[in-house]
């Protein structure tokens, strides 16, 4: 016999690592207690019928940029991490630029991690910098509690510094004394920086003219650099945002060979094309940028044989005005990021799920699952199993929905999946065993914790 229990989740197909089961959830402390055939005689302060409902953990989105402290004006935690809990997930993972100062050491990350607590109505985790001016600061920030090291191969703002190819195979090789995981945007920095010159010089700032600088080839250099260095160092590599299925290709021909490699994409890859992107512009702008239809469809491939890893949004919001191409650079001059931190979820049950015919349970793996494994969260974060945080959401498999402005809680709502329908919807969130979002609105203040 359990002892009492906090919470009793009754009647729910629960979304486990091997698959759907229609078992009851136990939580006590913030727990998972137990998963029970049966609840009968099983005493709970609080017995939650959910009649069918899907339970899935919490999501885990790996990859966001949510500007705080710093680049507040594009958006926070306090909005940001209200449209991550509504969205279903429960856990981000910060990244170190568009911050002020820029997390390039271990005291920095502290100062952030500290300021956040409060502010945030999720756990978190944080990226630390990887950049040319902190060589000497990287096992001070994995000491300090960051979850990976974001690098840039192109060259991303003036706040934050790519580095070279000699430079990553040094970084990597102090990474691996230790341990580390490296993250990188991958799209070869000189073809990016010629191309953007010649075309500017020219006149050519349409749509088009980003497209072909953005081009599936620098991110297929990039990305065969990248693991070239991995072979020689050994050391452990994470791709980013993967856009299309030539570089995930790379990826698995990687992987077979058995470097420490491992790979996201995001949902707007699956879901959104180029045709999309010249029809409407800035605010489908992303680098790397979107890709065909048939891209689209083929990448899915290499989702379902496990070559990507992880489904993250790659949350990158700003005021709609900086999304204008009427300035001097054109499209070149718009700010390239989506806002999708709400939307992962929902997107990825419909697509996954209704439209593939996949089992739930990649859902899971892509949005948990793997992201806890990879991420150093696994035994805390990422599966409905004992011992872990009761961190879950209850999914209606029957809600259709529509994304629109309206509903959006992010500081600036608008977002490129606006008008995307589906069906599948997460209607209320769970963290540690205590609701923060459902039908009723949000728990009354933020309690997410640093996740180091």
């Amino acid at each position: 016999m359990l002892p009492k229990l906090d919470l009793l989740v009754e009647h729910a197909r629960l979304v486990l690592p091997e698959g759907v089961v229609e078992k009851s959830l136990a939580v006590r402390e913030g727990k998972i207690a137990a998963i029970l055939d049966s609840s009968e005689g099983i005493a709970a302060q609080c017995m939650m019928d959910v009649n069918g409902m899907y339970v899935l953990p919490g999501g885990i989105d790996d990859h966001v940029h949510f500007n705080d402290p710093g680049f507040t004006w594009r958006d926070d935690f306090p909005h940001a991490s209200r449209a991550a809990a509504c969205g279903g997930v429960t856990t981000v993972i910060d990244m170190p630029m568009q911050n002020e100062p820029t997390v390039a050491n271990g005291h920095i990350l502290q100062k952030k991690a500290a300021y956040l607590t409060g502010r945030s109505y999720v756990d978190f985790a944080l990226w630390g910098a990887l950049i040319r001016t902190n060589r000497d600061k990287l096992g001070d920030l994995q000491e300090a509690g960051a979850a990976a090291f974001k690098c840039f191969m192109s060259e991303p703002s003036k706040d934050y510094t790519n580095l070279t190819l000699e430079e990553i195979e040094d970084r990597l090789d102090i990474l691996k004394s230790f341990g580390g995981l490296a993250g990188f945007h991958c799209e070869d920095c000189a073809m990016l920086k010629e191309g953007e010159s010649q075309k500017c010089a020219a006149g050519a700032t349409a749509r088009q003219d980003y497209l072909d600088v953005h081009s599936v080839a620098a991110e297929k250099k990039a990305v065969r650099d990248l693991l070239n260095i991995a072979r020689r160092t050994g050391g452990r590599v994470h791709i980013c945002h993967v856009s299309h299925p030539e570089v995930a290709e790379l990826i698995r021909k990687a992987k077979k060979e058995g470097l420490a490699v491992t790979a996201e994409t995001c949902m707007h890859y699956l879901l959104l094309t180029d045709e999309d992107f010249l029809k409407k512009g800035g605010v489908l702008k992303c680098s790397p940028p979107l890709r065909s239809s048939q891209a689209a469809e083929q990448l899915f491939d290499y989702v379902l044989d496990g070559t990507i890893d992880t489904i993250c949004s790659d949350h990158s919001p700003c005021d709609l005005a900086e999304k204008k191409e009427d300035g001097p650079r054109g499209i070149f001059g718009a700010w390239g990021g989506l806002s999708g931190v709400q939307t992962t979820l929902q997107t990825c049950w419909d697509y996954v799920v209704n439209r593939r015919h996949a089992s739930p349970a990649l859902v899971t793996r892509l949005f948990a699952e793997r992201p806890a494994k990879i991420f150093g969260l696994w035994g805390r974060k990422g599966a409905l199993l004992p011992g872990f945080d009761a961190d879950f959401v209850l999914l209606d498999p029957n809600r259709e929905w529509e994304i629109r402005e309206a509903d959006l809680l992010y500081k600036h709502p608008f977002s490129a999946f606006c008008g995307q329908k589906g069906r599948g919807l997460p209607v209320a969130t769970y963290l540690r065993g205590k609701r923060i979002y459902g039908s009723d609105g949000f728990c009354e203040k933020p309690s997410g914790h640093f996740l180091a």
